[in-house]
């Protein structure tokens, strides 16, 4: 029974969680600590790392009272977290800032919009492998600088959020190039810290943690750090990832031609590539493997059922509810179209886009408009798989799809439809769990690559394929969607001239 066990780590937004995985990619066990998210003002967001590491020595020493030995039986440590929250360390390894601004904080909208003011998007893409946007640390990085001088002047090493917990483990300081290939200031193709980039923004490479590759062995738990968590003194921790391409691997999502969905409250579609896909409308992150995840973003993916069901019951019908009335109308709702843009873009000339229905006519009821949401939101996304295509000029050839979204079979029967590919949903939905397993399965010889850890520890629970009907009519109907996109973004300039 020695060494059959991995633990595996998710730092995420609204809590940390500590997870045993074994030798079959098994999930046995999960333990959870909630955090708060702070926000100082509008816009801002930010959490104490303190918090983070505190609810982690909790969940871990949580997992292993519930597993017989498993403090003797975990063979390594592999951790994931929340992208871009930006801890600041002295020279002691302690922190310099007491709070990290998050993936979501707005705080440098005014560094970016400096920024792209004085460079075009195609000067420096080839160096970031971005567009600029103000969830990158390298803008994070400016705003500290500017506004709180004391722990800049402090600060040892930048750290991302599962970094911290890996520095807290092992007393080890290293970023992994998941986290540094998002972070604006990372060169895609030395997969070192940009020297140029550092210089645009002002920066000091000196402050910036070595890069390392996540399935790297990090250091060992320190004697300190097994009295705080109970784990085994000596246990390996792996350098690990960001949770969004860990969440990848640990889907399936780690070879080009497979792209990925995740349904939240947005909607990322992803492409994986074997270089970055450079277009100011397009992000991208390195890959646990060692490829690009090509991503877009659409701000209201889930979230446009929930303003449906808000707007059109007052919360009081179920998501049930509102798609068992969808069903009842036929695919395409009669011509009837859906903007799904309630929160504008985020990047490009749609930012200030707006959501809307079009077509309405006498015939059509509730369940054409609640039908026409659900397939908006399939054809804002397909805009995007056929952008990533376009660019990548290898096309996606299934989805692997995640989150919330997965759960709604007429949702995913349409998107099937629409985009014209098969969609695969994971037998174990905790994907980033999985990922981490697979880290440290592959780190430590069970594996010689993480493809083939993946490959052993992901299955499917179903496959959803396109109804040749469905996906006809979605196919002449994406092409007005297409033309509603683009001619409408005169009126969203007029609109935004009106006075509020």
């Amino acid at each position: 029974m020695a060494d059959d066990l991995f633990l595996a780590i998710d730092v995420g937004t609204g809590s940390v969680r500590a997870a045993l995985v074994d030798g079959r990619g098994r999930v046995l066990t999960i333990a959870a600590r909630e955090h708060e998210q702070i926000v100082p003002q509008f816009g801002w967001s930010e959490q104490r790392p303190a918090d983070w590491w505190d609810g982690v020595a909790a969940a871990i020493r949580d997992v292993l009272d519930r597993e017989d030995g498993a403090r003797d039986r975990i063979s390594a440590v592999a951790a994931c977290g929340q992208m871009h929250g930006t801890v600041l360390i002295d020279a002691n390894g302690a922190l310099a800032r007491q709070t990290a601004p998050l993936w979501n904080d707005k705080r440098t909208v005014a560094h970016v919009e400096a920024f792209e003011r004085a460079h075009a998007a195609e000067t420096y893409l080839a160096d970031s492998a971005n567009p600029a946007t103000p969830a990158w640390p390298g803008f994070k990085l400016q705003w500290l600088r500017d506004t709180d001088p004391d722990a800049w002047a402090r600060t040892a090493a930048v750290l991302m959020p599962k970094d911290w917990i890996n520095l807290k483990l092992t007393g080890e300081i290293a970023m992994d190039r998941t986290d540094g290939g998002a972070s604006f200031l990372m060169d895609p193709a030395t997969r070192d810290w940009s020297g140029r980039m550092i210089g645009l923004l002002g920066l000091d490479r000196a402050k910036l943690a070595p890069l390392r590759d996540p399935v790297e062995i990090l250091g060992q738990v320190t004697a300190a750090a097994a009295r705080e968590t109970g784990l085994r003194a000596g246990t390996p921790v792996m350098v690990g990832g960001g949770d969004y391409p860990v969440a990848l691997l640990g889907s399936g999502v780690c070879r080009p031609g497979i792209g990925s969905e995740v349904m939240g409250t947005s909607a990322i579609v992803t492409a994986i590539a074997q270089a970055p896909l450079l277009d100011p409308a397009v992000c991208n992150v390195g890959t646990v493997e060692g490829n690009w995840g090509a991503f877009m973003l659409l701000e209201s993916g889930g979230d446009a059922m929930r303003w449906a069901r808000r707007a059109f019951h007052g919360r009081q019908a179920s998501y049930e509810e509102i798609v068992a009335k969808a069903a009842e109308a036929p695919a395409g709702a009669e011509r009837l179209f859906f903007m799904p843009y309630l929160a504008g873009e985020r990047l490009g000339a749609h930012r200030n886009a707006r959501a809307q229905f079009f077509g309405i006519g006498a015939a059509h009821g509730l369940s054409h408009l609640h039908r026409a949401v659900l397939e908006g939101v399939a054809f804002a996304v397909k805009r995007h798989i056929d952008i990533l295509d376009r660019i990548s000029g290898a096309p996606v050839e299934r989805v692997i799809a995640s989150g919330g979204g997965a759960k709604t079979a007429l949702w995913m029967k349409i998107k099937a439809s629409v985009y014209g590919i098969p969609i695969l949903v994971p037998s174990e939905p905790e994907c980033g769990i999985v990922g981490c397993a697979a880290i440290a399965a592959t780190a430590t010889g069970r594996f010689a690559r993480v493809e083939e850890a993946a490959d052993a520890f992901v299955s499917y629970s179903e496959e959803i394929l396109p109804d040749p009907a469905w996906a006809e009519t979605y196919r002449t109907m994406q092409a007005v969607f297409e033309k509603l996109y683009r001619h409408s973004q005169s009126l969203y300039d007029d609109l935004d001239r009106l006075p509020s």
